[in-house]
């Protein structure tokens, strides 16, 4: 045992001496636009909370009440006895949103991605991935025994490519995987053109759109909606842990046939507690906020243009979108120290904002990736540029 100790105490040693030991800040409040940490009081700009509902009254309010009505937790996993009424009711609700026959509640997102690709895929099947795909499609890939195919970020000739590859190699079913945002850049994927290649090819679509439901598209459905493609994507995986409340849960929305099957042989679902009432509960009033919350998603678009547009013209690199992911670029093979020293410096000015590097994105790529919400006002946007001009002038 002692040699593995040592060899495990070695390991994180030099974590640290790569600067890519993470951190994690404890907050002394609940999540929201303005917290506290155990270092200081911090205007928020690296949480998912879109919409700002993380500690809305109403969202709040739910769960509390589901906690009498519905007790803890379902101490079961669904099949058994553990899906009560509103389990059903927040499903029915999610295809409805989606635009889908049907929809299936995992424990998390990444759950759901994990579930899907083994029970639909075999040894005679074809997967093709997004390069800058989340980890927890890249690990769902691994648990199919399906021929795997990967394209190049957003690059349809290449997608081509790998889509005529698996028809020569004989593939029975094919499916096209993508992120809707590509959760470190903030770009989203090009579904119009990806769908009409699919179809081309008679390929399924796959969407994992954790950063876009709720507030992507004209009503919030998603990218999808945003890319006028609402009835042409086959599976859509998401979370409601960023936009719909920020607190856990996700869910694949697909064909009701689809939905059946993963529940009969979904290992994530079939093993796993149901999603806890007051979750439950509090997603379910969530959602309902989100269908009729054209202000505050106008007010996050609003935000993200400003806080864009005053750190383009204070100097900084951005990478070019629209969407509330807001990359400050820090290039360069000092970047990923730079990128940490300003936001400590930034936090020690009342900004919580976290810096990534290598092997979180590419090297020589470090930056520090801003999140809007519609729970910001002017003025924070306004004070978070500001905290980047002024750490960036005293880490120089």
């Amino acid at each position: 045992m002692y040699a593995v100790k040592q060899a495990l105490v070695e390991e994180l040693e030099q974590i640290r001496a790569d600067g890519l030991y993470k951190v994690e800040r404890e907050l002394t409040t609940p999540q929201s636009s303005h917290v506290s940490t155990t270092q200081a009081e911090a205007l928020n700009f690296c949480a998912n909370n879109y919409l700002g509902l993380a500690d809305h009254p109403d969202v709040v309010a739910a769960a509390r009440e589901a906690l009498d009505r519905w007790g803890f937790g379902m101490a079961s996993v669904r099949f058994i006895c553990g899906t009560q009424t509103q389990h059903r009711e927040l499903e029915r609700a999610i295809a409805d949103f989606s635009g889908t026959e049907e929809a299936i509640l995992f424990s998390s997102c990444f759950d759901a991605n994990g579930g899907v690709f083994e029970v639909l895929f075999t040894a005679e099947d074809a997967i093709i991935s997004d390069e800058l795909n989340h980890a927890s499609i890249i690990d769902g890939i691994r648990l199919s025994k399906a021929r795997r195919f990967r394209y190049r970020n957003r690059d349809l000739a290449d997608l081509r490519r790998q889509l005529e590859a698996a028809r020569d190699a004989g593939a029975r079913r094919t499916v096209v995987v993508t992120d809707g945002v590509f959760s470190m850049d903030g770009y989203y994927a090009p579904l119009e053109e990806i769908c009409d290649l699919a179809e081309e090819f008679g390929a399924m679509v796959f969407v994992d759109d954790s950063h876009a439901v709720g507030f992507v598209g004209e009503h919030g459905r998603g990218t999808h909606e945003h890319c006028g493609v609402l009835d042409r994507v086959d599976i859509i995986t998401g979370t409601l842990g960023k936009a719909l409340g920020g607190a856990s849960g996700g869910y694949v929305a697909a064909h009701a046939e689809i939905v059946d099957l993963l529940r009969q042989r979904a290992r994530p679902y079939l093993f796993s507690n149901a999603v806890a009432p007051s979750v439950v509960a509090g997603s379910l009033k969530a959602l309902e906020i989100a269908r009729e919350a054209a202000e505050p998603r106008e007010r996050l678009r609003t935000n993200t243009a400003l806080f864009r547009r005053l750190m383009a013209q204070a100097g900084f690199e951005v990478l070019e979108g629209t969407h509330p992911i807001t990359p400050v670029m820090f290039p360069g093979d000092d970047g990923a120290r730079r990128a940490s020293q300003v936001a400590d410096a930034m936090l020690a000015r009342g900004v919580y904002v976290i810096a990534f590097s290598y092997p979180v994105v590419p090297k020589g790529k470090a930056r520090i990736r801003v999140q809007l919400s519609a729970a910001h006002s002017e003025e924070d946007v306004r004070a978070c540029v500001a905290a980047f001009v002024a750490a960036r002038d005293e880490v120089g």
